[in-house]
């Protein structure tokens, strides 16, 4: 599913990624965990392809079977947008759209037919308990309704790996209990693989693996 070799990222002076390697299987939740400023973002920036990791002849990244070194940009951004869904711990969603036509986005970027992506925004809703709130804007919705929405989002194009960042970090304790419960009942229905990023302990327990990052690399 991932296979990353070799992935170094430096700042100048600074190392933030020091020579990580990380190959992660279809349908498993991934947790990973450190303090503030080991480079966990950064990584998980990079295995989502929005940044790149310093070029090296050793370095590269495989997901489902696909070399992204090997994309220029456009085709990087068509790949990100098939295979792939990010959930943020601030949600960033549009606040002049409603909670339909804001999972409906990256559908539409898709050029997904619009009946076609509300269709399966309204099917995402509903799986989520939401259909009631579609036509609600994210000032109308509470901080746990944000963030699924933020998820249904995620979701629409069907990808098969999650990155999720600090998902639940911006959440009271029971709404983030239950989108942390809500990551295996996905994986369970829709397949997909989870690589979450957590100071939540409990989370990052819950997770198939929890790998622990120091000074740029894996413990």
């Amino acid at each position: 599913m991932i296979k990353a070799k070799h992935i170094n990222k430096h700042y100048g002076e600074l190392k933030v990624l020091n020579d990580i390697n990380l190959h992660i299987q279809k349908k498993e939740i991934i947790s990973i965990t450190g303090p503030s400023g080991v480079g966990k973002t950064t990584l998980l920036q990079i295995l989502g392809t929005l940044e790149n990791p310093n070029k090296s002849p050793n370095s590269s990244i495989e997901i489902n079977g696909k070399n992204i070194n090997n994309l220029n940009k456009k085709s990087l951004a068509r790949f990100r947008n098939d295979n792939i869904g990010f959930i943020f711990q601030f949600h960033q969603l549009l606040p002049e759209f409603t909670a339909l036509e804001n999972i409906c986005i990256p559908a539409f970027i898709h050029k997904t037919p619009k009946a076609e992506a509300e269709k399966r925004a309204k099917e995402l809703l509903g799986f989520l308990g939401l259909e009631h709130r579609a036509s609600h804007k994210p000032n109308e919705l509470s901080g746990g309704e944000q963030q699924r929405v933020a998820v249904a989002r995620a979701l629409i194009n069907n990808p098969s790996i999650i990155f999720a960042d600090e998902p639940s970090g911006n959440l009271d304790t029971a709404s983030a209990e239950k989108l942390h419960h809500l990551f295996f009942r996905l994986r369970e229905e829709f397949d997909q693989t989870f690589v979450i990023v957590t100071h939540n302990k409990e989370l990052a327990n819950m997770a198939d693996r929890k790998l622990e990052m120091r000074d740029g690399q894996f413990v």
